[in-house]
Formats: structure tokens, C-alpha cells, sequence
């Protein structure tokens, strides 16, 4: 019998450790993982649409980490920029308001 025949006293090798999807979550979650992938439409060679891909899927401290942060700045997805968003609108129609009076040389009470 040579060393490669299994016997009974031979120990089995052991297989991966079992992981559960919480573990795998939770490392994707941690470390984050990037999916990318282009859709290009074709037609007689003439390119008709391509569509770009990108999915980044991380926690949002890793992702902050990475410098994503859009959440924080679009108005729909934030009450803060949406308040923010309105203060910025509000103060530019007050400027360009301004700048027609300045115009005009006439204050809207002055009619």
C-alpha cells in the first residue's frame, strides 16, 4: 500500500470553511465590491446606444471612506439639501432680481 491509498487511520482534507450570508454580507458591507458592465446597441455598425454600469455596493461609512457621498447633496433623496437646495434657488432669484431693479432704477414700490 503506497501513501496515497486512504486507510482508515488517513484524516479527510478539509473542504472551505462554512460561511453563512450574514458573514458574507458583512465582509461585502465592510471592504465593498464594485460591479461594472457596459450595454452597447449596434445596428449595421452604426453604435446606437451604449449604456455604462457601475454598481459599488458597501456600507455607507465605506463608501464615505471612498468619497461617495451623493446621498448627503440630492435634494430627493435628503431633507438637508433639499433645504439647501431652496435657500441656494431663493437667494439666486433674489440676486437676479436685484440686478433687473438695478436695471431699471425702479424698486417694485415705485410704480
Amino acid at each position: 500500500m503506497t501513501d496515497l491509498d486512504l486507510g482508515r487511520d488517513a484524516y479527510p482534507i478539509p473542504g472551505p470553511p462554512n460561511t453563512n450570508l450574514a458573514d458574507i454580507l458583512e465582509r461585502v458591507l465592510d471592504k465593498g465590491i464594485v460591479i461594472a458592465g457596459d450595454i452597447k446597441i449596434d445596428l449595421l455598425d452604426i453604435e446606437l446606444l451604449t449604456i455604462r454600469l457601475r454598481l459599488f455596493v458597501a456600507s455607507v461609512d465605506t463608501a464615505k471612506k471612498a468619497g461617495i457621498d451623493w446621498w448627503e447633496t440630492d435634494p430627493a433623496l435628503s431633507s438637508r439639501a433639499a433645504r439647501h437646495s431652496l435657500q441656494d434657488e431663493n437667494r439666486e432669484l433674489r440676486e437676479r432680481l436685484e440686478a433687473l431693479e438695478s436695471k431699471t432704477d425702479k424698486k417694485p414700490d415705485q410704480r
